[in-house]
């Protein structure tokens, strides 16, 4: 069994590829990498095959990630119908990826913060054009609600085996 993870902000420059390589170091950390697929991409088409941002590339790497080999991709209608959780950074892009879904599969997408401790904020904030503090602040977000997403997967994954 594979379970397939999409996150997804605007450009697939800044969130949307740190939660990828925070995703993908904390899933490995917990022996789950064979049995995830992993991407990111942005809602947009303008930065299609840009590598992420360098405060992004920074505030990953001051954290143990490497995401410096992402490019950034498009979201598809198709991208929603293969990833089993298809993750929004803000309300925003989850209204977005709703009415890009098939009509069978319109509440797959999430919110990722859905998976964080309750901290009263369900958008992580776009730090683009943003100081370091703000990068930061947006990987602080994503570590923790990463954290939450690898114990739900752990436990789904536990069931099907």
């Amino acid at each position: 069994m594979t379970i397939g993870v999409l996150f997804v902000c605007t450009a697939n420059l800044c969130r949307s590829p740190m939660a990828e390589g925070v995703f993908r170091a904390l899933a490995s950390k917990a022996g789950l990498a064979d049995a995830l697929e992993i991407d990111s991409a942005g809602t947009g088409a303008s930065h299609v095959g840009q590598p992420p941002t360098g405060l992004a590339v920074e505030a990953a790497a001051a954290r143990g990630y490497d995401i410096s080999g992402i490019r950034a991709r498009q979201v598809t209608g198709e991208d929603i119908r293969h990833f089993d959780c298809v993750l929004a950074m803000t309300r925003t892009h989850l209204v977005e990826l709703r009415w890009l879904a098939p009509r069978d599969l319109a509440d797959r997408p999430q919110l990722l913060m859905t998976y964080a401790p309750p901290i009263g904020v369900l958008d992580i904030a776009d730090p683009f054009g943003g100081t370091a503090d703000d990068y930061e602040r947006a990987i602080r977000m994503i570590e923790a609600a990463a954290r939450g997403l690898v114990t739900y997967l752990a436990s789904d994954l536990r069931k099907a085996i």
